[in-house]
This record gives C-alpha cells, structure tokens and sequence, in this order.
C-alpha cells in the first residue's frame, strides 16, 4: 500500500466495510470445509475503530448463525462488546479467546501501546469472558528481553486468577522497517536499556533482529531463549495451565444460503472487498 511502518501505520487505517459478505460467500462455497478461523494472528480484530466499524461483530454473528468455530487473539477489552455472541458459540464448543500481554507496568504499556487497553482491563477482560462460559488464555506476548521478561511468571499468575486456563509466550522479533522504529523507542524510553535489550534479541535470533523461519520465530534458540523457556513451561505447569486443550467443534457447521450477485455488493455500493480508509487525524 506504500505505507510507512510509523506514522502512517499509527494513522491511516483500513477497513473492509464488506469484510462480512465475503465471509458469508466463502462459508457458502460448496467446496468449502470447516475449519476453525483464526482472528488477530496478525491485525488485532478490536482496533479502536472497531468500535464504530463493528466489522468484527458482523463476522461474529455469521459465525454464530453457522455454528462456525474461531479463536480470537487481541489485547482490547473491546471484545467485551460481543460477549453475548461469544457466549453463545461457546455453548457449542465453538470459540476460545486469548488475550496478549506484554507487561503489567501501567506507564510501561501506555508508553509502549498507547492504543491498546491497559494491562489491569485486559486481565478484567479475562475474568468477565470465564464468568460468561468463553474458553480463555493468556499470550505473554512479546517477551522483551531485558524489558518485561522478568514479569512472565507474574502475567501468567494474573491471568490465572482471573479465569485463563490456555497459555502461551512469543518472543519478540524486529521484522523489516519494525526494527528501526523499536531502536528508536528504546533510545528515547529507556536509553540505559537499549544495547541490552537489541543485543539480546541478535543473541536468539541468529545475530539477527528477525528471524522469520518457521520453528524459530516465535521461541527463539540460543541461551537466553532456552532460560526464557525453561522458566515460561515451569510457570505453566505450577501454575495449572493447559491440562486441557480444548478443541474446537467443527461437526455443527451449517452452511449459510448462497446470496444473490446482488448480495455479493459492499452496502457502500462498491464491490465485495472495496476497502474505506480512515485517518485519525482526519483528513481521510
């Protein structure tokens, strides 16, 4: 899209106002096979322009409708919105949610995610999902090295409390344009850390600040990523974590009528897939 990965990624935001139709044509398709659809692996599903969009909410009441199963990462307590839906799916065995976590420093996570829910929400957020019957868990995620990697434990123990029973840890990786402006935060936040904390992330990532290679990008390899490990598996297993991994019914899918080429139009008049662009300093 010729975006840059700082301010126009923070500012110029995309939509698929048709993000639903499409969803219902694909689960129409007769060659289609069920299986479970993962959210917020890469864009978190709740961006504070969900609020007003509901294109999340849209795609959830499909899935409902369909008795599709998904599983659902973010760090919003937006999600909250859609609890009614969310626990109706999970009635059927056909949700779980997981909530990322980088840190429970409050300055530390309004400093580094000035848009995403505070720590102490996300954890509340938690708590509402178990009460209302929606599987839950936990990411630690991105485990900064020399930045936040002494708080896993204590992430972990929060979340417990508060209803998670699934956990799981990402280390952090500096893909592309992404490791420049990450250097630069650290220089102007935490200055007497930066060395540290970029030299530790060459130390896992083969003298690199990415390593994209399957098996590798999420955990890491070398000593500093093996010690992070070792204590994350022993806080999961003391702790209780992952007795159970619960999976996801894909036996109740019921196909949704085939819609019409009428259908298939964006209600903005566009066709199927047309994207709206938002700025947040509106000039878009």
């Amino acid at each position: 899209m010729g975006l840059s990965p700082g301010l126009d990624f923070e500012t110029r935001l995309f939509a698929k106002p048709d993000a639903a139709n499409l969803l219902r044509a694909e689960l129409a398709h007769p060659r289609y096979r069920c299986a479970p659809i993962a959210i917020g692996t890469n864009t978190d599903p709740y961006q504070p322009i969900e609020r007003d969009q509901k294109l999340m909410r849209s795609i959830l009441e499909i899935l409902d409708e369909t008795s599709h199963p998904v599983t659902i990462v973010t760090k919003s307590a937006l999600i909250l919105r859609d609890i009614e839906l969310l626990s109706s799916l999970a009635q059927r065995n056909l949700v779980k949610v997981a909530l990322s976590v980088t840190t429970l420093d409050h300055r530390l996570a309004r400093r580094m995610e000035p848009r995403a829910s505070t720590p102490g929400r996300r954890i509340e957020a938690m708590k509402a999902l178990a009460e209302a019957g929606v599987p839950v868990g936990v990411m630690v995620a991105p485990v900064i090295p020399a930045l936040t990697d002494h708080e896993g434990e204590k992430i972990l123990a929060a979340a417990y409390a508060a209803g998670a029973r699934e956990a799981g840890w990402v280390m952090l990786r500096l893909p592309h344009e992404i490791k420049d402006l990450f250097a630069e935060w650290l220089q102007e936040e935490r200055p007497d850390r930066a060395s540290r904390v970029l030299n530790l992330v060459r130390d896992m990532r083969g003298g690199r600040l990415n390593d994209a290679r399957f098996g590798h990008r999420m955990r890491g390899e070398g000593a500093y990523a093996e010690m992070v490990t070792a204590r994350l598996r022993l806080a999961i297993t003391k702790i209780g974590y992952n007795r159970e991994i619960r999976k996801l019914d894909c036996s109740l899918f019921t196909p949704p009528p085939k819609a019409s080429a009428k259908g298939d139009r964006g209600s903005n008049g566009g066709d199927a897939g047309d994207r709206l662009q938002y700025s947040l300093f509106g000039d878009g």
